[in-house]
């Protein structure tokens, strides 16, 4: 499939339009962009694993270092349907073919790019040339300049335009390139549903994996760990590491080769700690524990243990043609791949939280609401644990009734972050068109605690062909537990039961559509059969 880069330049142009004062839309249009360029680890000459920059590749749907893209749009002019698209990769030389695989050929590039024309930088000054005397009064627009976050335009591009007169601006591309980028069409779907396919086996991958060895399937054979190593069937779970190392080398033998973002996997009360970025802790074993006076070193000596109970939660998610996935799943470790009562309960909590969100969500709702009903329903949750204080007579006065409850801000200690954010090229996509500077309002809807709303990634109304991620959490961080420790609402005997859980998040991705949403991650989250597999009964 060719990526319809053409498309997007349309697509951007036309939001750049809405953003230019009134006198300058009628103005032919250029943008300028520079791709990535390969970097290096410090002293071996050896490259990193090249990602493309992302507003770069979805202008081009070219993944190839030190290219550059040079576009033109007119509107009322044969430029606005079909704008010119130049796109110019590196000429590599002998030296570079001696070390690294060698770009396409311009033959190549032009079968395989949705461009006009593939050339050389060194055209890319006659091109720019070609422009400037082609349609006079242009104005060039760029990615913000003298910005780490973006590749830099060597000067000498910008003041050739500046050298005959003409105006460069980086004030609207960045933004113009969000709001095209926010709204997904269906080839960018396909590319997010193929991560997130990719991505839920690997998630199921862990699981089975945890499943057989409580059914004591993985076995090392003959001599190994002595005489050879261990083979990937023989491998155990038994580290936040060897989650990880199964989950990425999953997603790499089906073709992935980045991660959307560095994986959490945390283990325990270790869950409580939102990016949690070690990922380097065994699990905690019992019941016997290391210092317990009861240990006579069984440990040392490989005598048998048992994990204790608790959860594994892990955040992660590959990409596919630089497209993001991203999926969270918390599972059951120890107790026989099954959950404690306590995590049990907090889990399907969790996934109330989820579902509640689900049945809301359409185009058009505003998703402060799906925030909203995330604490609602945790509320009404710890009441029925007996986490929250329930009021000694029915109604909305009471000082521990729910109502009241949400306008302590007391739940924003157990849920603190957002309940989703948009995603696609970027795992936390377009900022700065998803969380305008000015929140559109959201039609009467009872806000709750302004804590809610802190860490919100996304404040929109929804429109169809946008793609977010729907992960409610809760958390018994001991760091967010200091502020509410004297609360008049919680029972804090209640809660000290709980804290032991750590944390639960369940995260899926999901596209907006006109009546509802589709939901793009495959992976089952229905405790039945979390446990089911996670024991190894299925």
């Amino acid at each position: 499939m060719v990526y319809p880069a053409k498309k997007h330049v349309i697509k951007t142009f036309e939001e750049l339009a809405k953003l230019l004062p009134e006198a300058e839309r009628t103005k032919p249009q250029v943008l300028l962009a520079a791709g990535g360029v390969t970097d290096f680890r410090n002293d071996t000459d050896r490259e990193y694993l090249f990602r493309q920059e992302s507003n770069f590749y979805y202008l081009s749907g070219c993944d190839v270092p030190t290219s550059y893209i040079l576009a033109a749009y007119q509107p009322g002019t044969s430029l606005s349907d079909t704008p010119s698209v130049e796109l110019f990769i590196p000429k590599p030389t002998v030296e570079d073919l001696m070390w690294s695989p060698a770009p396409p050929s311009l033959e190549t590039a032009k079968q395989i790019y949705d461009v006009t024309s593939v050339d050389h930088p060194a055209a890319l000054p006659t091109a720019i040339d070609t422009l400037i005397k082609a349609l006079p009064g242009a104005l060039f627009h760029t990615l913000p300049r003298n910005s780490p976050l973006f590749p830099s335009i060597p000067a000498e591009y910008t003041q050739q335009v500046l050298n005959a007169d003409g105006a460069v601006t980086d004030l609207y591309l960045l933004s113009a390139l969000h709001r095209a980028r926010l709204i997904k069409d269906a080839d960018e779907i396909e590319y997010i549903k193929r991560a997130n396919e990719i991505s839920s086996r690997a998630h199921e991958t862990v699981m089975r994996v945890l499943g057989k060895a409580v059914k004591g399937k993985l076995e090392a054979g003959p001599g190994a760990g002595v005489d050879r190593p261990l083979l990937p069937g023989e491998w155990l779970i038994e580290k936040e590491a060897e989650a990880e190392a199964i989950f990425v080398a999953s997603c790499r033998r089906e073709g992935a080769a980045h991660q959307a973002y560095l994986p959490i996997v945390a283990a325990s009360t270790r869950a409580s700690t939102l990016h949690y970025c070690c990922n380097d802790r065994a699990f905690a074993w019992g019941p016997i524990k290391p210092h317990d006076h009861q240990n006579k070193n069984e440990l040392a000596h490989n005598r048998a243990r048992d994990l204790h109970p608790q959860v594994l939660l892990i955040d992660a998610g590959c990409e596919w043609s630089c497209y993001a996935s991203d999926i969270t799943r918390t599972m059951p470790v120890g107790n026989g791949g099954k959950f404690t009562p306590e995590a049990r309960a907090i889990y399907e909590l969790a996934l109330e939280m989820q579902k509640q969100s689900f049945d809301i969500i359409r185009a058009g709702l505003h998703w402060d609401a799906v925030q909203l009903i995330c604490h609602r329903t945790l509320v009404k949750g710890f009441q029925k644990l007996g986490i929250f204080k329930t009021p000694e007579s029915p109604g909305s006065g009471s000082w521990n009734s729910e109502e009241a409850i949400l306008a302590s801000g007391d739940s924003s200690a157990f849920f603190p972050h957002g309940v989703g954010h948009s995603i696609g090229m970027d795992v936390h996509d377009v900022p700065s068109a998803s969380k305008p500077a000015v929140n559109p309002t959201i039609g009467g809807v009872t806000l709750g605690h302004e804590s809610f709303y802190t860490y919100l990634r996304l404040r929109l109304p929804l429109e169809a062909g946008m793609v977010v991620t729907v992960e409610p959490g809760i958390y018994f961080s001991p760091h967010l537990l200091a502020a509410i420790r004297d609360s008049k609402h919680i029972d804090h005997d209640v809660l000290k039961k709980y804290e032991s859980v750590g944390g639960v998040r369940i995260e899926d991705v999901i596209v907006i559509k006109e009546d509802g949403y589709t939901n793009l991650t495959t992976v089952r989250s229905d405790v039945d059969w979390l446990e089911a597999v996670c024991s190894g009964e299925i």
